[in-house]
């Protein structure tokens, strides 16, 4: 069943946000395209196990949670040389046609129900070009949240033998009383011999529930790998997804998520190998604590004429109490014989042998117990190339563990 369009959201509201903008007709029709489907599209599906549905997205109140015309963010854009790195709106008068062929060639405004709100009321963004042989370094957007809703679209553009590294944080700004919603829609188009680097950290407050798509198109020779670190928000859906549609290209994603109290994480990472001699490598860990629940569902989908494919999945999850919760669900979906996969997802507690031998070193319970998680997460954290973003993981995951 569709959900119900919300009562103060109306082909008026969004033609006020496009017409505040300034923006071309092209885009104006594709808001309300979106919008329109809006009455046929269902929500995102969630991994249901006999007798329960683990996420439950009905529950969200549109109606109190989406307020497009009092949308209000502070976002920093730190550029690199050579490379265009602006917001949406400065973007359009300088990048037009460019924008117009790639904005939803990656992401569908009508996957889902939250793509299409999103595509319909996304009021920032960021616009990112990178000219052939370019590399373009320490790309940063700064976001901050700071009304009760926020739609933001992302768009990364980057021409042959370029490369691009990205770093993005999101976090809550002003307080709002009452929960809020954040969505985060981002599209990459990788060129030929391109290399794009990802790398997200999420970390709104409680009292948000968080949607995000991220997806990459790769063309020949060209590399889309992310990174997506999830702590903040009370229900967090995030979905980050390759399509290796180019002979010879390659995909990493490594995920990290840490929830306490009653937070849900909702992960989900796929890729498509849709060429020849392609690349995939799936890391993803994640710790609870608390009431905290988690589900994840990986997929690598090997296609009829992908030839020479070679795809790895793993994810861990670790449980600090006996009220949290945890599910997984790797997937391989193999339709060509010429292929190395292999997947897999374990759910366990904190080693009580381990736990045993460093307290009988004298060491405190709880400073042994941390130790313990902090050492869970290094095979995600070597994997992330990005000093910064690792160290800022670091320092996020220290100061959740409770002394």
């Amino acid at each position: 069943m569709s959900t119900q369009l919300p009562a103060n959201l109306s082909e008026e509201t969004v033609r006020q946000l496009s017409e505040e903008r300034d923006e071309p007709e092209w885009l104006l029709e594709a808001r309300l395209d979106a919008l329109a489907a809006l009455e046929e599209l269902e929500l995102p599906d969630v991994i249901q196990t006999p007798g329960r549905r683990w996420t439950n997205l009905e529950r969200l109140d549109f109606e109190a949670l989406v307020d497009p015309l009092n949308a209000a963010d502070a976002t920093e854009r730190v550029a690199a040389e050579g490379a265009d790195v602006l917001s949406f709106v400065e973007a359009l008068s300088e990048h037009e046609e460019l924008i117009r062929d790639a904005f939803g060639s990656v992401v569908d405004p009508e996957t889902n129900y939250l793509t299409a709100l999103s595509t319909a009321l996304f009021t920032t963004g960021t616009f990112i070009h990178v000219p052939a042989d370019v590399n373009a370094e320490d790309v940063k957007i700064r976001a901050e949240m700071n009304s009760r809703s926020l739609f933001s679209h992302t768009l990364v553009v980057t021409e042959e033998s370029s490369s691009l590294t990205v770093l993005e944080r999101v976090t809550s700004g002003e307080e709002i009383e009452g929960d809020r919603y954040f969505s985060n829609l981002v599209e990459v188009v990788a060129g030929e011999n391109s290399y794009v680097q990802y790398g997200s950290l999420q970390n709104v407050d409680e009292n948000t529930y968080s949607y995000s798509l991220k997806r990459g198109d790769a063309g020949t020779y060209a590399t889309v790998n992310w990174i997506e670190g999830n702590l903040g928000s009370r229900l967090t859906r995030s979905d980050v997804e390759t399509e290796l549609n180019g002979d010879a290209s390659e995909t990493k994603i490594v995920g990290a998520f840490f929830g306490h109290e009653d937070q849900h994480f909702d992960v989900n990472a796929r890729v498509w190998h849709n060429a020849e001699h392609t690349t995939a490598d799936l890391v993803t860990r994640g710790v609870l604590d608390d009431e905290a629940r988690s589900v994840y569902e990986g997929v690598q989908h090997v296609g009829r004429e992908a030839w020479d494919t070679n795809s790895y999945q793993r994810e861990n999850t670790l449980m600090l109490s006996d009220e949290s919760e945890a599910d997984a669900s790797p997937k391989l979906i193999i339709n060509n014989h010429d292929t190395e996969a292999s997947h897999a997802a374990t759910v366990g507690q904190v080693d009580k042998e381990d736990l045993f031998y460093m307290t009988s070193r004298s060491l405190p319970d709880r400073l042994a117990r941390n130790m313990l998680v902090e050492g869970f997460f290094v095979p995600v954290l070597d994997e992330i190339a990005v000093d910064e973003l690792r160290d800022d993981l670091e320092e996020l995951i220290a100061a959740r563990l409770r002394p």
